[in-house]
């Protein structure tokens, strides 16, 4: 029986994520998942690719705040977990890849806090409903498919087998968190979440529409903020390599709304 074993969400992208037993599917992906975002002084979004210390800030929902956390200078700042903004509030143009969107800074004090820190300019901006981001054309389901701050889809699904075989070619085990899935699931084969083109998780139906290409961010080390290596990349390249991609997880699109938890039965409906 294959069943969710993990759920995770990154309220600010490329900072650290948070494992929850339960979580609400919304039309753009995880309730909260990505919806905060780390700009700099052009608007262009930062990333664990060029700044690996983005990975020592820790958030923490607490009630209806979210809590964000130095591990290192251990400091804390906190935000409100449902923003809203003054009518009269500029929303500002931010880049994600070849994606401009809408956004909102959140508060000049916070951005002067992560600034500060970092060492250089940053703002954080959230995504506000009316902010559509459509899913790139030639992989979304339906016309209406939206994200969120994330590289390009909704939800990523990684086997624990997948994980466990990685693992079994490799000096040092890695844990889940380089590949930062929204999923993980057991019972399956390792691999096999890339063939599923329709299933469900609970009640809920998702389809797969693109394993996943994978970059520097997999040999970053997640507690420390730091490049650990080659690896995995150069492990998984040696036999999960397809055109110029090396290949780990699935990427997946979300039919309808409704709570995931975990435990949830997965049932493959569709596979290639």
């Amino acid at each position: 029986m294959v069943q969710l074993s993990e759920i995770w969400i990154y309220p600010v992208k490329s900072l650290g994520g948070i494992k929850l037993q339960e979580a609400q599917v919304t039309d753009r992906g995880l309730e909260h998942d990505r919806r905060w975002l780390l700009v700099d002084e052009n608007g262009l979004f930062l990333s664990q690719r060029e700044h690996s210390e983005l990975a020592l800030f820790q958030p923490e929902i607490a009630g209806d705040f979210l809590n964000i956390t130095h591990r290192v200078q251990l400091e804390t700042i906190q935000l409100p977990l449902h923003q809203s903004f003054s009518e009269t509030k500029t929303k500002i143009d931010v880049m994600v890849w070849e994606d401009s969107i809408q956004a909102y800074e959140v508060d000049s004090v916070i951005s002067d806090w992560f600034s500060r820190i970092l060492g250089f300019s940053a703002r954080l901006v959230y995504m506000p409903e009316e902010s559509h981001r459509k899913v790139e054309a030639k992989y979304a389901v339906t016309e209406a498919d939206i994200n969120s701050f994330s590289d390009g889809y909704p939800f990523l699904l990684i086997g624990q087998s997948s994980l466990d075989d990685l693992n079994s070619r490799m000096k040092e085990a890695l844990p889940m968190n380089r590949f930062r899935p929204n999923f993980v699931c057991t019972g399956g084969d390792a691999y096999e979440e890339e063939s599923w083109k329709e299933f469900t998780i609970g009640e809920l139906t998702f389809f797969g529409v693109k394993p996943c290409g994978r970059c520097v961010m997999t040999t970053i080390d997640q507690e420390k903020g730091v490049t650990s290596g080659k690896d995995p990349l150069r492990t998984l390249a040696k036999y999960r390599t397809v055109g110029n991609s090396v290949l780990f997880g699935q990427n997946l699109i979300g039919s309808g709304t409704g709570l995931v938890a975990v435990g949830d039965a997965i049932a493959v409906l569709i596979s290639i």
